[in-house]
């Protein structure tokens, strides 16, 4: 599939949108985001305005009014051919009309539709959605607001291109012709220690003394280059938190909108004695994204590496980390996909040398974006009896069969978990969160001037150490009052991994007790229907799922229960779509209506040329544009010479990687010492002497080294001296 776009300057004159407005109110870790997107018509005829764009994977979107002059007009949730009908009949009659509606092949992305917007009017669109945001390995809470829309890629048996359902009109960050302003309240039970971002802000301003609460706003001048992710740490992190919120007092007792509704959080930190333990055994799949977008820079300032080539130098650490003793394999794919095994094998000095030889030549050169047919062969691998499964996923994220791969990784979640990287501005939200969600892994993303190798290590290390399986939860409630619970059962609790579970409370549940009866981690929600309207959208994503996998028993039950639901709690579904129209006494709005899309920042390369061609590819480029590869990273030389026992070789290559010659080397090797022990030691010291700064990307392998090293340590003080460093033996472990 081939995306060409060729865009014209003079775009800015012809679009309606004239600015975004975001506000963020963060409480504790669920996230309540409203954008109000301001239109005005400046051309002398009627237009219809489209706008396509991401919003977070997990989002529930709760509201949508319009604002025209005084008239505001609340957008109702109906089924989603009928809200169309409904918006296209209002324009037909000259009504105005405002259709919301979120992709069928993907929950991150929404199309806007402002209809019949008279020469010189202006409308003011509101859009509000709660999410829960993600925790990070630093314990930091995630949000993002995505600004960059990549093309996806739809493969071809899955029902027609891209553009039949979702049209992008895509421009350079700098030609984006609205604006953004962005500000954020933040407050929690627990103290903001801090607030950071990949975007300029403004400084952090604590509103009371206990510094619960703060707010912070985006500096002026954001460019549309990247997408705006905000990082939010708390004291006390991992305390467990309950939220109860009250139902709807015009809603029918007993239904999901009329009950209160309770949030519990487990984020547990476990003893350092049991995380210190390391698994030896497992089946470690790689799946490395190779479709042509794969060759862009890893980001705008730092053009030298590309997504392909910091993959490459990633898979290095990983195969140098791996336990001697467990089973690995990688996959790569574009439009088709291609094993380095026939099936996974045993970790060997041998395996690792031949896997690293072809990791070595991979490039971005093989097509699309097909992700569904290797995962469809890898879950068709029979298990390895005492080996779990554990599949780590790196692509750019630019699909547009998201649901049908999320419902793959369900279904196999019982025998693996998945680990997913989202690489580079405008990757997936939903497939990223829903692949590691699903498969009981952790989602990470590479943005900006982020490195790779430390996020893919920490996501190594947690699946390398142990989880807590057999999970109960146990309901200690008041007599009269039961519980539903609303969310999928919790299997396994990982470390540095976050698990909600949504209830609904029937009964007689009484009054909330009042801030000095409460225990502290217990919290009320009584404002707006937050918790609700996330149990809805957790409850309508579950029901999805079903009809997708029964779709072909056509009873349309399913289907029907999501509307329904939709509709009741206000959160838009795949089936349902949100639709105002102004009924208002006003004249019909003569003329014929005029079409503009409004684009979105996207990803592009630039070549110098009156008319302007950027392109966004996921096809092989016989001629694309090569970015020169930087001399090799000192750290990584190291790495690529240790053997897979973890011990160096004392050769040549280790004396150059280590700055010195082969002579001082081995000049200085106590007599008595084995040469390969002498080796392990030097590279320690050094990691540890020099790279520091870098402890999170070598520390597994060199744990794996120390093992290997743990009886040998009389070479320490020869080695410190030859290096010029001071590293006691129990920091190498031995």
């Amino acid at each position: 599939v081939h995306y060409l776009f060729i865009v014209f300057c003079s775009v800015s004159g012809s679009v309606p949108l004239k600015s975004v407005e975001v506000e963020l109110q963060v409480r504790d870790h669920v996230a309540t985001v409203v954008s109000t997107l301001n239109y005005e018509n400046k051309e002398d005829k009627p237009l219809e305005a489209v706008f396509v764009f991401p919003l977070p994977g997990d989002a529930a979107v709760c509201h949508f009014s319009a604002t025209i002059g005084q008239t505001q007009i609340v957008a109702e949730v109906k089924e989603k051919q009928q809200a169309r009908e409904e918006y296209d009949d209002a324009l037909s009659s000259g009504q105005q009309a405002f259709l919301l509606e979120e992709s069928d092949q993907s929950p991150d992305i929404f199309s806007l539709s402002v209809g019949s917007l008279p020469p010189g009017e202006s409308a003011s669109i509101r859009l509000e959605y709660v999410t829960e945001l993600a925790v990070q390995a630093d314990d930091g809470l995630r949000f993002c607001l995505p600004a960059v829309l990549n093309p996806r890629y739809q493969p071809q048996e899955s029902g027609g291109s891209v553009g039949a359902s979702v049209q992008v009109t895509s421009v350079p960050a700098s030609l984006v012709p609205y604006s953004l302003s962005f500000s954020a309240r933040v407050s929690s039970p627990r103290p903001v220690s801090k607030v950071e971002s990949n975007c300029s802000l403004d400084p952090l301003q604590y509103l009371n003394t206990e510094q619960t609460q703060a707010t912070v706003k985006l500096a002026a001048g954001h460019k549309f280059d990247r997408d705006v992710e905000v990082l939010i740490y708390y004291k006390d992190a991992h305390q467990p938190t309950a939220v109860v919120e009250a139902g709807q007092a015009s809603a029918k007792p007993g239904s999901l909108m009329g009950d209160p509704v309770v949030m519990l959080s487990l984020y547990p930190e476990f003893p350092q004695d049991v995380m210190s333990s390391l698994a030896s055994c497992g089946e470690f799949v790689f799946l490395l994204d190779r479709s042509g977008s794969m060759d862009c820079p890893m980001n705008n300032s730092k053009r030298d590496q590309t997504r392909i080539g910091s993959a490459r130098d990633t898979l290095l650490l990983l195969l140098k980390s791996l336990p001697m003793g467990c089973y690995f394999n990688i996959y790569s794919f574009g439009s088709g996909y291609e094993h380095i095994f026939p099936k996974s094998v045993e970790y060997s000095q041998k395996t690792m040398e031949e896997a690293l030889k072809k990791v070595t030549d991979m490039k971005a050169n093989l097509g699309g974006t097909e992700i569904l047919k290797p995962l469809q062969h890898i879950h068709s691998q029979p298990c390895i009896p005492n080996h779990p499964r554990q599949v780590f996923v790196f692509t750019d994220g630019e699909v547009g069969n998201t649901k049908e791969i999320i419902s793959l990784v369900k279904k196999n979640s019982g025998s693996h978990r998945c680990f997913s990287f989202g690489i580079g501005e405008g990757a997936s939200s939903a497939l990223i969160n829903g692949l590691a969600k699903e498969g009981g892994g952790h989602a990470q993303f590479i943005t900006g001037a982020d490195r790779m190798q430390p996020k893919v290590m920490q996501s190594l290390r947690f699946a390398l150490q142990p989880a807590v399986v057999d999970i109960s939860v146990t309901w200690d409630l008041p007599k009269g009052v039961s519980v539903t619970v609303l969310s999928p059962p919790i299997t396994a609790l990982f470390q540095g991994q976050r698990s909600l579970v949504y209830a609904q409370l029937s009964g007689q549940v009484g009054a909330a007790p009042s801030q000095n009866e409460k225990p502290p981690w217990l919290d009320f929600f009584s404002i707006k229907l937050t918790v609700h309207s996330l149990a809805a959208r957790t409850l309508i994503r579950s029901l999805e799922m079903e009809e997708r996998e029964s779709r072909r028993e056509q009873d349309g039950g399913l289907k029907k229960k999501v509307v329904e639901l939709s509709v009741q709690s206000g959160v838009s579904s795949a089936f349902t779509a949100f639709i105002a129209v102004n009924k208002g006494d006003g004249e019909a709005i003569q003329g014929p209506l005029v079409r503009r899309n409004v684009p979105t920042p996207g990803e592009f390369l630039e070549m110098p040329t009156t008319i302007k061609i950027y392109l966004c590819f996921d096809f092989p480029l016989q001629k694309a544009a090569h970015f020169k590869q930087p001399p090799r990273d000192p750290l990584l030389q190291l790495v690529s010479l240790q053997k897979a026992s973890g011990c160096w070789e004392l050769d040549p290559a280790l004396a150059a990687a280590l700055g010195k010659t082969s002579e001082e080397v081995e000049n200085t090797k106590p007599a008595s010492v084995n040469q390969e022990v002498w080796a392990t030691i030097l590279a320690l010291i050094w990691l540890r002497g020099f790279k520091m700064d870098a402890q999170e990307e070598w520390e597994l392998l060199a744990m794996k080294a120390a093992s290997w090293l743990r009886a040998q340590n009389e070479c320490v003080e020869a080695g410190n001296a030859l290096l010029g460093c001071n590293v006691q033996k129990d920091a190498l472990g031995l």
